[in-house]
């Protein structure tokens, strides 16, 4: 399996398991692997906000959409579309 090199961080899996996952993988649809994007994309948003209520158990939840936001965009984008002030952003 000479493929199998391309999947180097996958160096800990038995290559059977590895090839029953990829073959799975294969007969999935385009419309499914979209939506696992949308899922991890979710699940990254509720992290980040979780974080952040843990770093600032104070904060509205507006304060934490505003401080996940910063997370993403930069300074002038956060100023131009929220009014919020970079320092206060991280």
């Amino acid at each position: 399996m000479e493929y199998m090199k391309a999947f180097e961080f996958y160096a800990d899996t038995d290559p059977k398991a590895l090839e029953v996952f990829l073959q799975i993988h294969r007969e999935r649809s385009g419309g499914e692997k979209f939506a696992d994007v949308f899922e991890m994309g979710e699940m990254i948003r509720q992290l980040t906000e979780a974080n952040i209520r843990r770093e600032h158990p104070e904060a509205t939840d507006r304060e934490v959409f505003l401080r996940a936001a910063a997370r993403r965009l930069d300074s002038e984008t956060m100023r131009k579309v929220y009014g919020w002030p970079e320092d206060t952003a991280q």
